[in-house]
């Protein structure tokens, strides 16, 4: 089977057919070459109108990159006709194996945009050896396609957060997609400020920003302000995610201090290794740990006190009654301010401030949670680490809503594993 009926079967073209197959003498890398002409009695179509139109003259020939066979770079090789159209006067024709003035054809653009979903774009650019601009490029045209082609009605549930970026405090506000049926990133802005999420709203539109039943996030209180504004009658919660998380870091803070003063005042370091061992669930514990959080539970100590505030907090999240949950909470929230553990008093007071957004959670009937948005944040951060060269937001933006948008793509001849 020659190399042009292989072509033929895989991308064919209405207005050119397959010429010449040649070796390439001299390159660095084997390479081949495929002359494409016009069709006899074809005419050219007008870049810009779209119209065929009569030819004007024909450029010199010009090479555009398509996908490797068995390791071997491949090349069109063709000399574009110029048309003489009345509507836009002397242009270059359209030709249906290329975007605009891009010198990688369309197909093998899309070859790479897929592949950059697997491996990092550098691994990338050094197996199918191009470089990590043409990865970029690929990629940016494939996110661009796909954002104008995203089907955005049916969300009802979403989820907003913030990662860290960079040095300095730097932030990407993102906005997932947190529905049964479609789970995806809707939106990504740059810092975590008021103005960063209207932006989002805007681009979202205010009938769809309407139609939310249901949003998750932190206790932000720059999403707090906007999300009340902006996604009024959507139901806010405040999940066990954040809360859990708040709850560690006092209990982190007990202990940290309390060890200080231990040995300040010459006592036995018990509370020495015994980080994770507060912070983990009784069920995840080693037998080791187990034994020395027994040991533990002997002592009158800061630490063990605000461990079993935690422990007990966790019986809140097994109620199904908001009603009867927010009882639990007020007791709860008595008992700790009681107990003259500042960590866990600032806790017990973030709670009641946020108390309605928190048994909200409870109203939805524990079905959304920001632990979906944190499982999205962790490949986020993956997806950052494993490109090499992004210094730029744009760049950022690019590789994020093409690892975790579930973008389309367009129907091709070709499917890529």
């Amino acid at each position: 089977m020659q190399i042009k009926t292989i072509l033929n079967r895989v991308q064919k073209f209405k207005s050119c057919v397959y010429g010449a197959v040649r070796w390439v003498e001299g390159a660095s890398v084997p390479t081949l070459e495929v002359e494409l002409e016009p069709r006899s009695n074809s005419r050219p179509e007008c870049s810009g109108c779209g119209q065929r139109r009569p030819g004007y003259d024909r450029l010199p020939e010009r090479r555009f990159e398509f996908i490797p066979m068995w390791g071997n770079k491949v090349f069109f090789v063709y000399a574009p006709r110029r048309v003489e159209c009345p509507s836009c006067g002397i242009r270059v024709e359209r030709m249906p194996w290329v975007a605009g003035k891009h010198r990688l054809t369309e197909a093998y653009a899309w070859f790479l945009a897929d592949w950059a979903k697997r491996l990092s774009w550098k691994e990338e650019a050094v197996a199918f050896r191009t470089t990590w601009d043409h990865v970029f490029c690929s990629v940016e045209r494939a996110v661009a396609w796909g954002r104008e082609h995203q089907d955005l009605s049916g969300v009802k549930a979403i989820g907003v957060d913030e990662i860290a970026w960079q040095r300095g405090h730097r932030y990407l506000t993102l906005v997932y997609q947190i529905d049964g049926h479609c789970k995806r990133l809707l939106w990504i802005g740059e810092k975590r400020t008021v103005k960063t999420l209207l932006r989002f709203f805007r681009w979202f539109g205010k009938e769809r920003s309407q139609a939310l039943k249901f949003v998750c996030s932190d206790m932000w209180k720059p999403y707090l302000k906007v999300i009340a504004k902006k996604a009024g009658p959507a139901l806010h919660i405040l999940d066990r995610f954040h809360i859990m998380s708040h709850l560690s870091k006092a209990i982190d803070e007990v202990r940290a201090q309390e060890a200080r003063e231990l040995q300040a005042k010459g006592y036995e370091a018990v509370l020495t290794k015994t980080r994770w061992l507060l912070l983990k669930r009784p069920e995840n514990l080693t037998d080791k740990q187990e034994t020395k959080l027994a040991d533990l539970l002997r002592y009158n100590l800061k630490s063990m006190r605000s461990y079993l505030l935690k422990e007990e907090f966790q019986l809140f999240w097994q109620y199904t009654s908001p009603y009867w949950a927010g009882e639990f909470l007020d007791k709860w929230c008595t008992k700790t301010m009681r107990s003259k553990l500042e960590p866990m008093k600032k806790v017990a007071k973030m709670l009641r401030r946020h108390r309605p957004l928190l048994l909200n959670w409870f109203r939805a009937k524990k079905q959304f949670s920001s632990g979906i948005v944190e499982g999205f944040n962790t490949k986020a951060k993956l997806t950052t680490r494993k490109a090499y060269g992004f210094k730029t937001f744009h760049a950022v933006e690019i590789a994020l809503y093409h690892a975790l948008g579930a973008l389309p793509v367009p129907k091709t001849t070709h499917v890529f594993f």
